[in-house]
């Protein structure tokens, strides 16, 4: 994204053809490169390969008060992929997210995280064409 991205009155969540992201994020985007960046944070054990999404503080924050089921969310650790970033990609509202990363919780185990893992892949090789980027709650 452009530097001064954050302080331009903007949507805060990413739409199709956003001036905010970068000829070069574009191109990255659409191969899902991305996202290469955390695998960082999984490394210094900050994130999990699978697990629901980070989200942002002020998403958060509003989620909470709208869902009060969001909190179990924070029950496990933020995760790079997870049945919303599989299933849902980029066209999922932010309520089909979270009853996505619900099931992921109450289906936790070892072996499911190398399937998701395996589903990701398959995932992380099409490319990303013509996608709508939405993060709201109905």
């Amino acid at each position: 994204m452009k530097p001064e991205a954050s302080q331009e009155n903007l949507p805060v969540s990413i739409a199709v053809n956003d001036p905010r992201i970068t000829r070069v994020g574009r191109r990255l985007r659409r191969f899902r490169l991305d996202e290469t960046p955390q695998f960082f944070n999984v490394l210094k054990g900050e994130m999990s390969l699978v697990g629901p999404r980070p989200e942002m503080i002020s998403n958060v924050n509003r989620y909470k008060t709208e869902r009060p089921d969001f909190v179990y969310r924070e029950k496990m650790k933020a995760g790079i992929t997870g049945y919303a970033q599989i299933e849902g990609r980029y066209n999922t509202t932010a309520e089909d997210k979270l009853m996505l990363d619900l099931m992921y919780i109450e289906r936790f185990s070892l072996w499911n995280d190398v399937r998701l893992i395996f589903r990701t892949l398959t995932v992380f090789f099409k490319k990303v064409e013509n996608e709508v980027f939405v993060e709201t709650l109905n």
